[in-house]
C-alpha cells in the first residue's frame, strides 16, 4: 500500500492510512490544490475543468469526491464519466476549459487509482506547475467558494464519439481504403474504457471488431500492463477467429500494443515505428521519442529525410522535444503515440487509425509488415544499492568510464555505441539504478546489461 505525490499528478492505493494511501482525504486535498493553482493562473468569472475516468472499481467513487471538491472552489464541472486519458485531453480545448483531470492508474492493478492533471491545452502539466500543486497542498491555504458562487456539474457523454469523429477527420486517416480492406480485429480492452471506445472506432472504420474483455466494469482480466506475458488469451483468440491481427491497450487507452494474425506481438516498441512510418511517407520530417526507446525510430525517420532525437523519459519531456525540433509524430516506446496533427498526447486512437490506414494501402499481413523493420532487443534490469551508497557519483563514474563513447546526461547516463545503447537511470523512490540496453539480439542485449551491472557493482565495491 502506497501514496505516491510527483510533478505528474497523485497516485495511490485504495484504503489504509491517510497520507499513506489514496484515500478520500487525499483524493480531496489534491483535487483542493489543482484547483486552487488553475484559479491563480488567470483572473476570471468562471473556471472550467473536465473530468473523466477509467473503468476502475474505485473510478466513481474517486470522480464524485473530485468534482465536488472542484465545486466547493467554485469551479464548474464537466463530467465525461467512462472516458479515455486523450478523451479528457482533446476535450479540455474544445471545451475551452481551464484545465483537465483524469481518474486513472494507467497500467497500475486495480487496487490503484490516480489524479492525471491537464493544463488549459489538454496537455499534461510541467514540473514546476506539478511541484506549485504539491507546495499548495501541503500548506494548506486553499479557500473555498460562498454558497452563492458554488461550481456546477454538467454531464457531456458525447465526447468518446466526438473524439472517434476528430479521428476519422486526420488527413492521413485513409477510411476509404480501411473498410475495403474488410480486416477483422480482435480487441482485448482489458474490461476498461478502451473496450468502449476501441470497437466504437473500428466500427466506423467499417473493420469487423472481435470483443474479448471489453465489458467496463474494472475487473482486469489480467495484468493491465499490455506486455506479451499477459496476453495468451488475445494470442488465442486472434488465431481461433482467423483474424488480421488484434490489439490491446492499457486502462486509460493512452498504450496500444498489436499481435499479429498467428498470435505472436508485433512489439510493444513497434507501434510508434510502424505509425511513423505511415506518417513520415506522407509527410517527412522529424521525430522524438524517450531514451529508453528502440532505435529503430531513429532508423525509420533517417530512412524518410528526417531527423530523430531523444528527450527525458516522461511524456511531458517527450512533448517538449517535439515542440523544440518542429517532429510530426512522436512518442514513447510503451505503445504511446503522440500525433501533433491530433493532439499533444498519447493516444491508441490514433495509432489504431494510423496502423489500419498503413495496412490497407500497403496490403499486407502484419506479420510481413513487422518484418520491414530492423529488429532490436531490449534488456531491461535494475540493481539494488545500499541507502548509503551515493547514486549520483556512481552515475558520474560511469559517465566518466565510457567518456570515449556518445553520452546523453539529461536523464541519467545513456551511451550510445554503434551496434547497441546502455540506459542508466536512477529511481526517484529508492536507491535503484536501472538499466535498459538493446541490441540486435536478446542475448547481445543481455549481455550488455550484465556486462554494466558488473561495472557499477566494482565501482560501488558491492
Amino acid at each position: 500500500m502506497t501514496l505516491i505525490k510527483s510533478i505528474s499528478g497523485i497516485r495511490g492505493t485504495i484504503g489504509g492510512a491517510v497520507g499513506e494511501n489514496l484515500t478520500p482525504i487525499d483524493a480531496v486535498k489534491f483535487a483542493s490544490a489543482y484547483g486552487t493553482w488553475l484559479k491563480s493562473q488567470r483572473n476570471k468569472e468562471n473556471y472550467r475543468v473536465v473530468v473523466g475516468r477509467d473503468a476502475r472499481i474505485s473510478g466513481e467513487m474517486i470522480q464524485n469526491l473530485v468534482m465536488n471538491t472542484l465545486v466547493g472552489l467554485g469551479i464548474h464541472v464537466i463530467d465525461l464519466g467512462l472516458s479515455t486519458t486523450p478523451t479528457v485531453e482533446i476535450a479540455v480545448p474544445m471545451e475551452h476549459a481551464d484545465g483537465g483531470i483524469i481518474l486513472t492508474a494507467s497500467h497500475n492493478p486495480k487496487q490503484w487509482n490516480a489524479l492525471k492533471l491537464l493544463n488549459a491545452k489538454g496537455e499534461f502539466l510541467d514540473a514546476s506547475e506539478g511541484a506549485k500543486i504539491l507546495e499548495i497542498a501541503d500548506s494548506n491555504t486553499m479557500q473555498f467558494a460562498d454558497v452563492d458562487h458554488l461550481g456546477k456539474i454538467t454531464r457531456n457523454q458525447a465526447y468518446i464519439d466526438l473524439h472517434i469523429d476528430h479521428v476519422l477527420d486526420l488527413e492521413y486517416v485513409n477510411k476509404d481504403a480501411i473498410e475495403a480492406a474488410n480486416f477483422k480485429v480482435v480487441v482485448d480492452g482489458v474490461n476498461s474504457t478502451g473496450g468502449i471506445a476501441i470497437p466504437l472506432l473500428l466500427e466506423r472504420l467499417g473493420v469487423h471488431a472481435v470483443k474479448l474483455y471489453c465489458e467496463p466494469n474494472g475487473h482486469f482480466p489480467h495484468n493491465p500492463e499490455p506486455l506479451k506475458e499477459h496476453l495468451g488469451d488475445l494470442s488465442a483468440e486472434v488465431k481461433k477467429q482467423g483474424a488480421h491481427f488484434g490489439i490491446v491497450v492499457d486502462p486509460d487507452v493512452d498504450r496500444l500494443a498489436f499481435m499479429d494474425e498467428n498470435g505472436e506481438m508485433f512489439g510493444e516498441e513497434y507501434t510508434l515505428v510502424a505509425c511513423a512510418d505511415y506518417v513520415l511517407s506522407k509527410n517527412p520530417g522529424n521525430t522524438v521519442s524517450n531514451m529508453s526507446s528502440t532505435r529503430a525510430l531513429r532508423d525509420i525517420t533517417e530512412k524518410h529525410g528526417g531527423s530523430y532525437e531523444a528527450s527525458a523519459v516522461g511524456e511531458v519531456n517527450v512533448v517538449s522535444l517535439m515542440k523544440k525540433n518542429n517532429a510530426v509524430i512522436g512518442g514513447e516506446g510503451n505503445g504511446g503515440i503522440i500525433y501533433p496533427a491530433s493532439h499533444y498526447g498519447r493516444d491508441a486512437l490514433v495509432g489504431v487509425a494510423l496502423f489500419l490506414s498503413l495496412l490497407a494501402e500497403n496490403q499486407m499481413s502484419v506479420s510481413a509488415l513487422r518484418k520491414t523493420y530492423t529488429s532490436y532487443f531490449m534488456s531491461k534490469k535494475k540493481i539494488a544499492l545500499t541507502p548509503e551508497i551515493d547514486v549520483d557519483a556512481i552515475l558520474k563514474a560511469m559517465e566518466a568510464q565510457y567518456s570515449g563513447e556518445k553520452l546523453t546526461t539529461i536523464d541519467g547516463v545513456k551511451i550510445d555505441f554503434s551496434e547497441n545503447w546502455a540506459h542508466l537511470r536512477k529511481s526517484n523512490t529508492e536507491p535503484i539504478i536501472r538499466i535498459y540496453t538493446e541490441a540486435k539480439s536478446q542475448q547481445l542485449a543481455d549481455d550488455l546489461a550484465d556486462k554494466i551491472i558488473s561495472e557499477i557493482k566494482e565501482i560501488a565495491n558491492i
